[in-house]
């Protein structure tokens, strides 16, 4: 299973709970996002996103996300959900994510979320703050496509 996250420096594993099930006996697609929530908060955690942005007045929210699902996933199993970022902007940058089933051994689904700074005082989004962009860039395994 490690060669299917490879290019991904952050991995969470997570325990898939009876009550992520919907009534078709499988996982609700609404779970998959929370997955990726999981996994960007960990990411946001080893980059020391709090520290880095210091006075909160700017912060990364998620402008817009999506899922393929490729395998279902059901109770019980455990995934692991690997986040990287893909692509830096001025202003935003995109985050890709894995799940892999360890149950079945293989990819149940791939996604990935717009991340846009914001500036809560003046209510605009933000240049990404030179702290965060090194230490994204510092992180990833791959080279992150830069597009500014």
């Amino acid at each position: 299973m490690s060669e299917l996250l490879d290019d991904f420096e952050i991995v969470v594993d997570i325990k898939v709970e009876w009550g992520d099930m919907d009534a078709l006996q499988h996982v609700n697609n609404i779970e998959y996002f929370k997955y990726f929530q999981m996994a960007r908060i960990a990411y946001f955690e080893k980059i020391d996103a709090d520290g880095l942005l210091g006075d909160k007045r700017i912060s990364p929210i998620l402008a817009s996300t999506q899922c393929k699902f490729i395998y279902p996933l059901a109770f019980p199993d455990q995934i692991t959900v690997g986040v990287r970022v893909e692509s830096l902007a001025r202003q935003h940058f995109i985050m890709k994510y894995a799940v892999i089933s360890q149950k079945h051994n293989r990819l149940a689904a791939l996604g990935d979320g717009k991340i846009v700074m914001f500036d809560y005082i003046n209510n605009i989004k933000a240049d990404i703050p030179d702290g965060v962009r090194s230490a994204i860039i510092d992180l990833e395994k791959v080279e992150v496509e830069i597009i500014d």
